[in-house]
């Protein structure tokens, strides 16, 4: 790798690790402790290969009557890329607490406290609409470990999506008994997952139709390389975009100039910008919930809440 490339690497991950959202609790008292059985979520292994020579691991959402649900790609931050293989696929089941989001969206009462008040009555509201008009039907949601990145652009993150699309996603269609469909495949992620989201939503549109990104590590200059990529992703199949940050965010200035980008060259995209800070905390409220709502809309071919 060039010294000004691998200089550029190691800035940016340094910016996501001091602001992964790692201080707010501790994972728990005994990391070794094996977790209580989750209904709907299993766990799947892959054995060790060229591209990922320590194997695979990822926590599959996906009950009984799932078969014809839209499937999210869900990516987790760099906090949880230091744990290994399990205890990373298990963060956003375990640590970010999707479920009770995903269970107050099933209901169709998501309240200020599921969100731990950091999205406004007006967001909220929205919500509430798009959730009366068509209520929530179901999302598959696959949680792959995501490795902490070694360098920078495609040809670094190509493994990564190599096994999503080819090894991942082919499971997820035997788990859920039945079709992964791209129009009904989206991707997100947050922070050093966010970034991962971006890369491979650009560089794989014929797999993803849909691409979100919370809180994503990136680089202001990077803002026009990302929405130059999107475009030309554009071109090969549309692709359903959303930003989020927020006001403690310290990605939350990068993330308007990519939303800036994509705007100078005419990319429909969705931007919103919450309370609350960079950490698990937000995770678990406004990032789960605007990462749910919005694959679980635009996946069944519904408007964005919003």
């Amino acid at each position: 790798m060039p010294d000004r490339a691998r200089r550029a690497l190691a800035g940016w991950l340094a910016l996501a690790a001091a602001g992964c959202g790692c201080s707010e609790r501790s994972p728990g008292a005994d990391a070794s402790a094996k977790p209580a059985p989750r209904t709907g979520w299993q766990e799947l292994a892959f054995e060790a290969s060229a591209d990922q020579p320590e194997g695979q691991r990822a926590e599959v959402f996906a009950p009984e009557g799932s078969a014809k649900w839209p499937v999210l790609v869900a990516l987790h931050g760099r906090g949880e890329a230091g744990r290994g293989l399990e205890r990373g696929a298990r963060g956003w089941r375990d640590d970010y607490d999707l479920d009770l989001v995903r269970e107050a969206l099933e209901r169709g009462s998501l309240t200020a406290a599921d969100v731990h008040g950091m999205l406004s009555e007006e967001r909220l509201g929205s919500i509430r609409a798009s959730l009366e008009a068509a209520p929530w039907r179901g999302l598959v949601v696959a949680c792959p470990y995501t490795p902490v990145p070694q360098a920078e652009g495609p040809s670094a993150t190509r493994p990564f999506g190599a096994f999503l699309a080819e090894r991942l996603l082919p499971r997820v269609a035997e788990v859920k008994s039945g079709a992964v469909d791209r129009a009904a495949t989206g991707i997100d992620g947050v922070s050093m997952g966010g970034r991962w989201a971006l890369e491979l939503g650009f560089d794989r549109p014929e797999v993803f139709g849909a691409v979100g990104a919370l809180q994503p590590a990136i680089r202001k200059e990077e803002a026009s390389t990302l929405a130059d990529r999107a475009l030309r992703a554009s071109e090969r199949g549309k692709q359903h975009i959303r930003l989020v940050s927020s006001s403690g965010d310290p990605f939350l200035e990068p993330t308007m100039a990519l939303a800036a980008a994509l705007e100078a060259r005419k990319l429909e995209h969705q931007l919103i910008v919450t309370g609350g800070p960079h950490d698990y905390v937000w995770n678990r409220g406004p990032g789960a919930a605007e990462m749910l709502v919005f694959h679980e809309r635009v996946l069944r071919g519904l408007p964005a809440a919003g």
